[in-house]
């Protein structure tokens, strides 16, 4: 059989696609591509976050508490993008003025998991023995429990409202954090500079927080981002099964739960709300991606 039977031979047809210019190569270049595409929409939507979060009245000219009985349950249009709800508010207000109350919520819970997790993790780690094992101790018990269920019994106990729900998220995301960092400083605390600082007669604190605390904390920083897309998650979880703010405030979680009930006749009023909850936590994804990646390089 000549070379030439086997370029042109069916069986060959998968050796041809690997040629210089072939779909394979043309189907990576669009892949990458469409990373560039995706990079910039992650970068606008965040942008338009924003916006809604420090003037969300140049987004809407709406009031996200005024009911307009004559448009009720209306379909989205120019005038109302995402249409009106059951009482008539236009719903694009109540999604663009519930950004800062979900958003602030989400940091608030990111910043008690990060700030208390690292911590104790710190601690456990650098001092070990008796301050390992009761941290280990507290954080196994935490991790045994899911999360969602330990943000409920912990806003149960707190009380309903969107600072108690963030506080209840924090907390329980506090095992995540402090399992992370106790191992970054475990294998930070292993490397000769550390020992190095010890051994010129540095004070142990000193070593913790100027050589082994910047050291360990990269590894940490990614992981946030990851969990303040959870954390949106959690909270607009924690507002639709109503431990979050009460109506008629406007929350994601809770705009979703209103809408729930008009899901077959009205189902914009649960999709677009829910589609804003995903655009974000994806967009936040995307942007820790580009920034781990700028960080190898």
């Amino acid at each position: 059989m000549t070379d030439s039977t086997l370029v042109t031979s069916p069986a060959s047809a998968p050796f041809r696609r690997f040629a210089p210019g072939g779909p394979t190569r043309r189907a990576i270049a669009a892949f990458r591509g469409g990373g560039r595409v995706a990079d910039a929409a992650a970068v606008l939507f965040l942008a338009l976050l924003g916006v809604a979060i420090l003037w969300p009245g140049l987004l809407t000219a709406y009031d996200p508490l005024e009911a307009t009985p004559g448009t009720t349950l209306a379909g989205p249009s120019l005038a109302h993008p995402f249409g009106t709800d059951y009482l008539g508010r236009d719903l694009l207000s109540r999604v663009v003025f519930g950004t800062s109350r979900t958003i602030s919520a989400s940091l608030l819970a990111v910043t008690i998991g990060l700030g208390v997790g690292s911590l104790l993790g710190l601690l456990a780690a650098y001092f070990g023995k008796w301050v390992d094992v009761i941290v280990s101790r507290v954080i196994d018990v935490l991790l045994s429990i899911p999360g969602l269920l330990l943000s409920m019994v912990v806003v149960v106990a707190l009380g309903f409202g969107a600072t108690n729900a963030a506080i209840a998220v924090g907390i329980a995301s506090v095992a995540t954090f402090t399992r992370l960092m106790r191992s970054e400083v475990l294998t930070v605390t292993n490397l000769t500079f550390v020992e190095a600082a010890h051994h010129i007669g540095a004070k142990r604190f000193t070593v913790l927080f100027r050589h082994v605390l910047p050291n360990s904390y990269s590894a940490v920083l990614s992981m946030t981002a990851l969990q303040f897309g959870a954390s949106i998650l959690w909270i607009a979880a924690l507002s639709f099964l109503g431990y979050g703010a009460p109506p008629p405030q406007p929350e994601w979680g809770l705009l979703v739960a209103e809408g729930r009930e008009y899901i077959v006749s009205s189902p914009w009023l649960t999709l677009l709300p829910g589609l804003v909850i995903v655009l974000t936590v994806l967009s936040i994804s995307r942007i820790n991606s580009i920034f781990s990646s700028t960080r190898k390089d």
